[in-house]
């Protein structure tokens, strides 16, 4: 028996009011998340050091590490391999035509250092590294840059967003909201457009620079008189 358009139109009115006030309900679909799970996630470290785990290291286990885990890319002493990040050098470059950007030359903030390891490397195994590795690596990589003058001395929460990057000075934070605020307005200038709507004058086929065909691409341009 077919049904008519209007018959359609009420069951499906009739199906959506009988389902519009779930939305509205707990699903109780899942769990909370608990307190250890969520923590598993927190693991984001702030310039200023807050978030930094509890743990130590020195750059001379650093070093032990880094062969191990790190070298393999870049490099035993983090000069990089093949097309891998370099970690260390590159003072004095930032300003010049070919910077090198590593951790002692660009780079900001150490605890960010520390962030970046401990959530993304090594590469192929992110977060295999334990707090106490991590600080031993971060030490490492500051004594590669001469940062850190004694292999031996002990980075931890406490004390690693205390050491200084020669690069921080560069870096402020974000103030277009205030230098660029003037710009900002809901109803922009109309005035002073051009006279009339733009319009197309010439295209790239009446000039001739478009080959037509595949030979015509391969042939020589003639030489600029």
């Amino acid at each position: 028996m077919s049904r008519s358009p209007n018959r359609i139109l009420i069951a499906f009115a009739g199906l959506f009011l009988a389902v519009a006030p779930a939305s509205a309900e707990r699903l109780n679909i899942g769990r909370a998340a608990t307190p250890e799970e969520i923590k598993g996630w927190d693991i984001d470290v702030r310039p200023d050091g807050q978030g930094l785990p509890v743990g130590k290291g020195t750059a001379a286990l650093g070093e032990t590490i880094f062969q191990e885990r790190c070298a393999s890319c870049h490099g035993e002493f983090g000069e990089g391999a093949g097309r891998w990040p370099e970690l260390a050098g590159g003072a004095g470059t930032i300003k010049s035509d070919s910077p090198v950007k590593t951790v002692g030359s660009y780079w900001p903030y150490v605890s960010t250092v520390f962030d970046f390891i401990h959530r993304a490397m090594p590469f192929g195994a992110a977060q295999t590294l334990t707090p106490d590795e991590t600080y031993s690596v971060t030490a490492y990589l500051l004594y590669l840059n001469d940062i850190l003058k004694d292999q031996d001395f002990e980075v931890n929460e406490k004390n690693l967003a205390t050491i200084r990057l020669p690069n921080e000075k560069n870096f402020f934070m974000d103030d277009r909201e205030t230098a660029e605020k003037e710009f900002w307005n809901a109803k922009p200038c109309m005035k002073d457009c051009l006279p009339k709507e733009a319009a197309i004058t010439s295209r790239a086929r009446a000039l001739d620079v478009t080959p037509e065909k595949a030979s015509e691409a391969a042939k020589p341009s003639a030489p600029v008189q």
